[in-house]
């Protein structure tokens, strides 16, 4: 029966395969599910970083700048 969730192979290294072999013993989850909640933790990490960078880009361009305390009166 054919899956309708894409798949992706990855060759890991001894060292990675043992802890991510690991963490699916002790969490009592599959190796799949524990690397694919690895790689979506990596993915919003990633993705927070480049948004952040975006944000302090805009930050420096900005000429105006309000303090808190007025802002909020």
């Amino acid at each position: 029966m054919p899956t309708k969730n894409p798949r992706l192979n990855v060759v890991l290294d001894t060292d990675l395969y043992d802890m991510v072999e690991k963490l699916s013993k002790a969490e009592d989850k599959s190796m799949s599910v524990v690397a694919k909640e690895l790689i979506e933790e990596a993915l919003e990490r990633h993705e927070d970083l480049l948004l952040s960078e975006i944000a302090m880009k805009r930050e420096s361009k900005s000429k105006k700048t309000i303090s808190h305390d007025k802002a909020w009166k």
